[in-house]
C-alpha cells in the first residue's frame, strides 16, 4: 500500500506541477508580449482572465452554485485526504520496554529496525533484508522483506528468521509478543549456462 500511495503522490504532484508550469508560463509569455496563437484563450496582454459575460453566465441558474460548492467540497476533501496520507507517520518512533520497576524505558524504533535488518541479512541464503515497525509503542508489529537467493527453501529461511532475529528482538525489548509480517521475494540473477 505504501508504494502505491507513493506512486500516486508522485504522479499527482507531477501532473499538477506540469499544468501549473504550462499555464503560468503561457500567461507570463502573453503578458510579456509574445505572439498568441489564434486558438489561445487570451488575445493580448491587456485581455482579462474572465470577462464580465463569462463570470455572470450561469449566475441566475439554480443548479450553478450547488454544483460549484459540491465540486469545491470534493476538491477540499481530496486535498485533506492527500495531506493526511503524506503527513501520517508510517513508522513507529519508539518502543516501550518494561524494565520491571514500573517505570519503563523507551527504545528507538529505528534501532530495533536496524538490528532486525542486519541480523536477517546474515541468515544463510538471504541476499537482502529490510524491516520496519508499525503499531503502538506498547504493541509493535514488525514488517519485514527478505530477498532470498535462488537455492534457498523459503520455509527454512522463514523458520531461521523467526527463531533467530525475530526472537532476539522480542526478548531484548522485553516484549510478550512481536507479531511479524514477512514478505519473501527472490533475488534477481542471470540465467545459468547449461552445458
Amino acid at each position: 500500500m505504501r508504494t502505491v500511495l507513493g506512486i500516486v503522490n508522485r504522479v499527482f504532484l507531477g501532473l499538477v506541477g506540469l499544468v501549473l508550469l504550462v499555464l503560468g508560463g503561457s500567461v507570463l509569455a502573453v503578458g510579456l508580449g509574445a505572439p498568441v496563437p489564434s486558438w489561445w484563450i487570451h488575445d493580448s496582454k491587456h485581455d482579462v482572465l474572465l470577462s464580465n459575460a463569462e463570470r455572470t453566465r450561469w449566475r441566475d441558474d439554480g443548479w450553478w452554485w450547488p454544483v460549484v460548492i459540491a465540486a469545491l467540497a470534493v476538491l477540499l476533501l481530496l486535498a485533506l485526504w492527500w495531506l493526511v496520507a503524506v503527513l501520517r507517520r508510517r513508522r513507529l518512533a519508539e518502543v516501550l520496554v518494561d524494565t520491571g520497576d514500573g517505570e519503563g524505558a523507551l527504545l528507538r524504533g529505528r534501532a530495533l529496525e536496524n538490528v532486525l535488518t542486519q541480523e536477517a541479512a546474515h541468515i544463510d541464503g538471504v541476499g537482502g533484508a529490510h524491516a520496519h515497525l508499525k503499531g503502538r509503542r506498547s504493541a509493535p508489529e514488525a514488517h519485514v522483506r527478505l530477498a532470498l537467493e535462488p537455492h534457498v527453501d523459503p520455509g527454512t529461511a522463514l523458520a531461521d528468521f523467526t527463531t533467530g532475529p525475530l526472537t532476539h528482538a522480542r526478548t531484548s525489548a522485553g516484549l510478550a509478543s512481536l507479531p511479524a509480517e514477512v514478505r519473501l521475494k527472490g533475488v534477481k540473477h542471470g540465467a545459468e549456462r547449461v552445458s
